[in-house]
């Protein structure tokens, strides 16, 4: 069973979500919150696989409770999901950089919004790989310089599959396109979160941006 934490301050939205959601049979709403300061709480108290999280909240906002979240070893296996809207793409990226596993948009079809819970549970690719690279592309493109990343800790291979992720390829399609197993390129990504230590592979996204090893908008990758 999925346990979810539902956190956005709109009673409508949340019980909407929550309608959809039990409707399913391997997801469960454990609790819900109206603000980021008691989404911690009870983050802490029921452990859920997934908390869906808005991004401008009273009290303590979602980037805020994203970052506290990730950085609480108690809740190291609870996966972020920023629930945003398409204008608000710098609070995505900034979320990203906090620790959430990914984002949906508040209005996306139901059986997104499920299979992202599920993706999510499992601590799988990043959600909505597409959508997102364009955000934070759009995001970091703006930025005067890219900022470094430490990516010199990184074997030739290992930056190669960075860069593949950040494109947003599956470990099936990285092992594909370096015609090697797909338990190599699992390892190859395992291996680069650890010696940069991304918690996930959001989060590994977001550093091959920063560092310019991926370049938006279609540049070429260093």
């Amino acid at each position: 069973m999925i346990r979810v934490l539902l956190v956005d301050d709109q009673a409508l939205i949340r019980g909407g979500f929550r309608a959809l959601l039990e409707a399913e049979d391997d997801i469960e709403v454990v609790a819900e919150a109206a603000d980021g300061e008691r989404a911690l709480a009870l983050a802490l108290e029921h452990l859920p696989d997934v908390a869906l999280i808005d991004v401008q909240m009273p009290v303590m906002d979602g980037i805020e409770a994203t970052r506290r979240i990730a950085a609480d070893e108690r809740l190291s296996d609870v996966h972020v999901v920023i629930l945003t809207n398409y204008g608000l793409d710098e609070y995505v990226f900034d979320a990203l950089r906090a620790g959430a596993g990914g984002f949906l948009v508040k209005d996306t079809e139901p059986e997104d919004l499920l299979q992202g819970v599920r993706v999510a549970a499992r601590g799988d690719a990043l959600l909505s790989p597409a959508i997102t690279r364009r955000l934070i592309g759009e995001y970091v493109a703006r930025r005067p310089e890219p900022e470094p990343a430490g990516l010199d800790v990184l074997t030739n291979r290992e930056r190669e599959v960075t860069a593949l992720v950040a494109r947003g390829l599956s470990n099936d399609e990285i092992a594909a396109h370096m015609v090697i197993s797909p338990m190599t390129a699992k390892t190859h990504v395992s291996r680069a979160m650890t010696k940069l230590r991304a918690r996930d592979r959001a989060q590994l996204v977001v550093l091959a941006y920063e560092s310019g090893l991926v370049v938006p908008r279609g540049g070429r990758p260093r």
